[in-house]
């Protein structure tokens, strides 16, 4: 079972009717006010959120905001505990991009949403990440290959990396990739 997933189940588990009607409430900004009249559960609401971006096992601000305006700060507690067990690969292994990440990061620069668009990330989720993140350059790549990552998921390969690197002419850093 995703353990994202498990963690959405077990705080929607948690809401009551009031709670949930209180976060709809907060969504509407983000929900257009006929699909949340249709939500009956956090579930629900959960689904429409990943759907459009505003969650997801890597970024669980926008969730933590509605949780804690609704003042549970023992789901709060929950997301906070998911987020520091979560970067962790299985058996305790490390993940096998943490390093070409790493060497990536420190050496591309400005060139970031070229290699970023080279691997096929959709302009509005590099325009999302550079607002984020908009005076922290090193910042703004790290996000956007762990929303890479996510995307492509067990496709997300580093010969990829390498081959996009290369397209982008930064054959240094594909050559530093490659050790």
């Amino acid at each position: 079972v995703d353990p994202f997933l498990s963690l959405l189940h077990s705080v929607s588990s948690g809401l009551s009717d009031t709670e949930l009607s209180a976060m709809k409430f907060l969504c509407r900004d983000k929900i257009r006010k006929r699909k949340l009249e249709t939500v009956q559960s956090g579930r629900e609401l959960f689904g429409i959120l990943m759907e459009q971006q505003e969650i997801s096992s890597g970024n669980l601000g926008f969730l933590r905001k509605l949780l804690q305006h609704i003042d549970r700060g023992d789901l709060v507690a929950r997301l906070v505990q998911f987020e520091e067990e979560e970067p962790h690969a299985p058996d305790g292994q490390p993940d096998v991009h943490e390093k070409p990440i790493a060497v990536i990061c420190d050496n591309v620069g400005r060139e970031w949403k070229k290699l970023m668009r080279e691997l096929g990330m959709p302009e509005v989720k590099l325009d999302r990440i550079e607002a984020a993140h908009r005076f922290n350059l090193y910042e703004q790549l790290v996000q956007a290959l762990r929303e890479w990552q996510r995307w492509k998921g067990k496709d997300a390969k580093v010969a990829d990396l390498i081959k996009a690197l290369r397209g982008c002419n930064l054959n240094l850093v594909a050559d530093m990739v490659e050790e």
